[in-house]
């Protein structure tokens, strides 16, 4: 059994004949960043949704409780002709927090936003859209913050902006924080550990020296990846 803040110990996911997830297992720290990294259909929004607690395993167990993370899916989760405050303000009413004004104005506090309480969501960059949308995966404070592809859309200033606000998390709140990306780049300059999934198996867990040290003769990550991922048949 893995151990940690979040741990998965033999995740297995089936949808009818198909196997998604195979005997998956890793642990996360107080404080970490993991990135999930692989190709399409590799599993690794299903293995986040699993930590999320959205729907169960086929087998195997994660050792959380569903409101000790905060989930933040690809496609935002808010309301755009809401205001940044009303958004707030609606989910925390939603996860039933005990100080529903005070956790809006902490959390505006925290993302940097308190000058944009006011406006309406459609109107701000993508990158203050999705800062909203992380805002809302941390209104009940929960430890561990699970990320699906959170820059997918942003561009190189916004996806800076929003690292800074993901890696602050992790190193002054001491937030697990776990994503997935396809921008391997991304993983290797924010993420402490990897985990590379390719057709729902576990290929390797480490950090990212590791990962291109364990591929002989490529110093480049983003081509250790694809020499991986090639050498195992992907």
């Amino acid at each position: 059994m893995s151990t940690g803040l979040l741990a998965a110990d033999g995740i297995v996911m089936r949808f009818g004949s198909r196997t998604a997830l195979r005997d998956v297992s890793f642990a996360a720290e107080p404080g970490e960043i993991v990135a999930i990294i692989g190709p399409n259909g590799a599993g690794k929004t299903t293995l986040l949704s699993i930590l999320a607690g959205l729907f169960p395993p086929s087998e195997g167990s994660v050792s959380h409780g569903a409101r000790e993370v905060g989930w933040v899916p690809q496609q935002a989760a808010v309301y755009r002709k809401l205001s940044v405050a009303e958004n707030l303000r609606l989910f925390a009413r939603l996860e039933r927090v005990d100080d529903v004004e005070g956790t809006v104005t902490r959390m505006l506090a925290q993302t940097g936003l308190e000058e944009r309480a006011s406006d309406e969501l459609g109107a701000l960059s993508g990158g203050n859209q999705q800062r909203v949308n992380i805002a809302v995966g941390l209104l009940s404070g929960p430890p561990v913050l699970l990320l699906d592809e959170p820059s997918s859309s942003l561009d190189p200033r916004q996806r800076e902006i929003l690292w800074s606000f993901v890696s602050g998390l992790a190193k002054e709140d001491a937030t697990t924080v776990v994503f997935t990306t396809h921008n391997v780049g991304e993983a290797e300059r924010y993420a402490d550990r990897v985990l590379v999934l390719a057709d729902g198996e576990l290929l390797f867990g480490g950090t990212p020296a590791e990962f291109v040290d364990a591929v002989d003769g490529f110093h480049d990550f983003e081509a250790a990846f694809v020499r991986f991922l090639h050498e195992r048949g992907h």
